[in-house]
């Protein structure tokens, strides 16, 4: 093992050392004492004990000792002079001194000589002796911390840089693009193609969607696929801060700038200096911040409110709104150069309702997500719900989905998720756009395929109207007797 490998090794042994609780040592000649001290110390630590300088040093030896609590007067060696072998020894050895007689000598001789943490008198008090040991052991572990940083440092740039780049893979793991979920053929691949090849170029990028389809998490990911996955990756919602504290928010400010301006603050756009900016809902601000906005991408330097000098910034800008932007520039209410300026590409999201075949992959995940922060387990969702969720048009999307998810797990004690359990707006819905595309066969005859889809917005269908055959005879325009002969056919059957 080289000079670097072996300083990792000792770095992570002092790490690995530092999560179970410290040793502490106790030495005193008078059995009654050393046993009130161990009382009052093992509930916080794992202590030892030695009735005299001798033993002490066999434990010392023996185990990683961060503290050593010894009485000053004892046959053979003082506490002083024990002190001052310890020192030499194990000089990282935190050491109290313990006496029941205040001798100035003993006090000037313990700091001088045996360079003593505390002076700790008889009788002392549990909560005393308790808070001394953690003031002691604290001051242990700085040490320890400061001995970790020197080994980090000793091993040198590429042990270092090997750790970077674990890290960095670790996040591109994290929020890869494969990690978006959708199923097998969903509108979102080509989308996803996209943005990953233009990922890796430091082009400004705008994702169009409404509320609730993963704008963000499509931003997130270019972030991580591109060369700045090292920098930071800022993210503000322009549409939920005023425009006077969005220039702030954005830009910062000198103190006394303005009323409540107490002092200097940095903007996001320099706390993502090398990394990405995520404006979320650009959409949603004034044409007078819209000028000011542009100047800083066009520039590449802010102004801070009240400042009279200008900052460089190096960050990528990522965009998106809920809007229409090509409404909003023929009504004024968006500026052409600003648009220009931050869609150096365009990526445009799909509503959920336009990609039914990704809706049961979608719940899944987050009905796992879900569970695991409720603390509520779940094996999945059941047929019927199943139906009933690729039905629904979600408006909101996947905020919504995964609201109306929440809702019916806390409602809910079955394992399974029944649709039951969800809303009454979901199960009184309207149909979906041909929800049935997750349920068609891989293969099969096109009669196969096309009783699969019969059968599920059947079941939808009724599912949704509670299983009223004449509201389900009127909305598929069938008689009431075609209706009960295609559910038996199906072998569709009320739950109840």
């Amino acid at each position: 093992m080289n000079a670097p490998e072996s300083d990792l090794a000792a770095a992570r042994a002092l790490a690995n050392a530092s999560r179970e609780p410290p040793w502490v040592l106790v030495v005193d000649d008078e059995q009654r004492s050393l046993e009130a001290m161990r009382r009052t110390l093992d509930e916080e630590f794992r202590v030892l004990t030695a009735p005299d300088a001798e033993a002490a040093r066999g434990m010392l030896e023996r185990h990683a000792i961060q503290v050593v609590l010894c009485d000053q007067r004892m046959p053979g060696l003082s506490g002083v002079e024990f002190f001052k072998q310890i020192r030499e020894a194990w000089p990282d050895v935190v050491r109290i001194l313990v006496s029941g007689y205040t001798d100035s000598q003993d006090i000037i001789a313990g700091v001088n000589e045996a360079g003593i943490f505390q002076y700790v008198l008889k009788p002392w008090t549990p909560e005393h002796l308790l808070a001394t040991v953690r003031s002691a052991v604290e001051a242990s572990s700085l040490q320890h911390g400061l001995q970790r940083l020197e080994l980090d440092l000793r091993a040198g740039p590429r042990a270092l840089q090997q750790r970077r780049e674990l890290k960095l893979r670790e996040v591109r793991r994290a929020y890869d693009f494969e990690r978006i979920v959708r199923a097998p053929g969903s509108p979102l691949d080509a989308v996803c193609a996209l943005a990953e090849r233009v990922a890796r170029y430091d082009l400004s990028a705008l994702i169009l969607g409404e509320s609730g389809t993963g704008k963000e998490l499509l931003a997130r990911a270019i972030h991580c696929a591109s060369p700045r996955v090292a920098g930071p990756f800022v993210v503000v919602n322009c549409g939920a801060v005023p425009d006077t504290l969005l220039e702030t928010e954005l830009f910062g400010h000198k103190r006394g700038s303005f009323t409540g301006a107490v002092e200097d603050r940095i903007g996001l756009f320099q706390q993502a200096d090398g990394g990405t900016i995520f404006l979320d809902e650009v959409g949603d601000t004034s044409t007078a911040f819209q000028v000011k906005l542009l100047r800083v991408l066009q520039e590449g330097e802010v102004r801070p409110v009240g400042s009279s000098r200008t900052l460089p910034v190096d960050v990528r800008v990522i965009a998106a709104t809920h809007r229409d932007l090509d409404a909003a520039m023929r009504q004024g209410s968006f500026r052409e150069d600003l648009f220009y300026r931050i869609a150096g590409v365009c990526l445009e999201l799909p509503p959920l309702r336009e990609r039914p075949g990704d809706i049961v992959a979608i719940a899944e995940q987050l009905l796992a997500d879900v569970s695991a922060e409720l603390g509520r387990p779940v094996s999945g969702l059941d047929a019927d719900c199943r139906a009933v969720l690729m039905g629904y048009p979600w408006p909101g999307n996947i905020r919504e989905l995964r609201n109306e998810l929440a809702r019916a797990l806390a409602l809910s004690d079955e394992m399974q998720l029944p649709a039951r359990a969800l809303s009454r707006r979901l199960l009184q819905g309207q149909t979906g756009a041909v929800a049935s595309s997750a349920a068609l066969p891989a293969s099969g005859r096109l009669q196969q395929r096309l009783d699969a889809v019969e059968a599920m917005i059947l079941r939808e269908t009724m599912l949704r109207l509670q299983w009223n055959k004449t509201q389900a005879a009127a909305e598929l325009g069938l008689s009431r007797m075609g209706l009960r002969a295609k559910l038996q056919r199906f072998g569709l059957e009320s739950p109840t």
